[in-house]
């Protein structure tokens, strides 16, 4: 008899993500099984951050593979070991690169969903903040100096990086507010952390500063960020990037460029140790990073750094120490155990209230390998989906035979539409064959062929 136990809101949240086909974002850790090294080597890449370095890693799997969860993983383990988490996913209106807001759009996504281990929903930013106002009032006291002339003092290292001088007087001027508190200046200087300021003269008449986070600075303001935390008591900043396919998809080769140059800034700088308490961890598609014609390798100095190590390919392994970490597929029986833990969540982790016995389990993985073949365990998410929506109707229907049941399931494989969409564009456009008249983000007129 298990004593483990589950919380009704950490069940329901677990079956209502997955129900939808999305990471959950509390209780991973009653339903994660297998990736054993990849994990270690995430670990690993977290303490070198913690430990006053840098990293920088791509998460590579087919669609449904499981990377999301993967990443949602990487985010709870930093939080655990101390650190700052940001994240998001890459969209047509959110990119590393642009012109017209899309990465500032970028910005402003990654700090709505800043979070600490204390704050793990979100919206930390002002508490990080605070934090840090927190650490300086103590020290003021204990030495007997006044509070402001400490902030200035331990925020004087920012002055070093691009935007530094205007973000350490953000803070201070959110500590005066918040002494006299002042609700309004406040609320101005979160605003302008959280680059919601459009017009620098806006911001200079609510704050008397004169710059602004724009396009062009955000990852430069990734580098304050991470040192901010640090001196708010916090062992560094990682940012974990999803849907990184979306660059992939951009129609425009000027704009994908644009992209990609600047994921080699970030990956060179980590990899230098140009930056100190910085991570980036992204998921992307196995197109996404050798696709020559649109993808990564595409970019030949992203191509040369992040090629596969031949030895590790002769051998038949994955080498896991590169920026560069393909997931292991689940096995079988790894998804087995998945299912497994799945009706052990429906059951609060009672045995007398299992739904169906473990015969069920077996036969729910047959049906699925006839079905669709080995995608069931190799992308399983509509596979998970599946098992899901059969316990959801045992739940609601005891009275049903799970054996008729499992015989009607209908389960897909795993596509990404638009990505068949893209495909079969490219078989009848030329790369660069784009209608100029639509923006300026789209690319001359270059060929046209039938």
């Amino acid at each position: 008899m298990t004593t483990k136990k589950i919380r009704p809101r950490d069940r329901d949240a677990i079956i209502q993500s997955l129900r939808s086909g999305v990471t959950p974002r509390n209780g991973i850790q009653y339903i994660q099984v297998g990736r054993v090294k990849e994990l270690q080597t995430i670990v690993t890449e977290i303490d070198r951050v913690k430990d006053q370095g840098a990293t920088f890693k791509f998460v590579i799997g087919d669609f449904g593979a499981g990377k999301s969860f993967f990443l949602q993983l990487t985010r709870s383990i930093a939080l655990e070991k101390g650190l700052v988490t940001m994240h998001a996913d890459l969209a047509p209106d959110r990119r590393l690169q642009a012109t017209n807001g899309q990465a500032l759009n970028l910005y402003q996504e990654l700090v709505r969903n800043m979070c600490t281990r204390a704050k793990a929903d979100g919206n930390a930013l002002q508490s990080v903040i605070e934090k840090f106002i927190t650490l300086c009032r103590d020290y003021a006291d204990e030495n007997k100096l006044s509070c402001d002339e400490v902030i200035k003092t331990k925020l004087r290292t920012l002055n070093e990086f691009i935007g530094g001088y205007d973000f350490a007087q953000i803070i201070r001027i959110y500590w005066r507010a918040f002494e006299s508190e002042d609700a309004d200046l406040m609320n101005n200087a979160l605003k302008w952390l959280k680059g919601e300021y459009h017009t620098k003269t806006q911001a200079r008449e609510e704050l008397g500063v004169r710059s602004i986070v724009n396009d062009a600075q955000v990852y430069d303001y990734f580098k304050l960020l991470s040192a901010f935390v640090k001196k708010a008591g916090y062992n560094g900043l990682l940012i974990t990037l999803d849907e990184m396919v979306n660059l992939y998809k951009l129609h425009s080769s000027r704009s994908r460029e644009s992209n990609y140059e600047q994921i080699l800034r970030m990956l060179n700088d980590c990899l230098q140790g140009n930056v100190e308490g910085l991570g980036f961890v992204m998921g992307g598609t196995p197109d996404f990073l050798e696709d020559t014609r649109k993808g990564l390798y595409s970019y030949e100095a992203l191509r040369s750094r992040l090629a596969s190590n031949n030895f590790a390919k002769a051998a038949g392994v994955n080498d896991l120490s590169g920026p560069v970490m393909v997931l292991n597929n689940l096995t079988p029986e790894e998804l087995y155990v998945l299912l497994y833990n799945l009706r052990n969540v429906f059951a609060y982790y009672d045995p007398d209230k299992y739904l169906v016995p473990d015969e069920a389990l077996s036969d729910f993985l047959s049906h699925c390998a006839n079905v669709i073949g080995e995608a069931y365990f190799k992308t399983p998410r509509n596979t998970i989906k599946a098992f899901i929506d059969f316990l959801s109707v045992l739940e609601q229907h005891p009275e049903l035979n799970w054996k008729n049941l499992i015989k009607n399931i209908n389960i897909s494989n795993e596509v990404d539409d638009e990505l068949d969409k893209l495909d079969q564009q490219n078989d009848f456009l030329d790369d660069d064959f784009t209608d100029p008249a639509k923006n300026e983000d789209d690319d001359n007129l270059s060929k046209f062929s039938l």
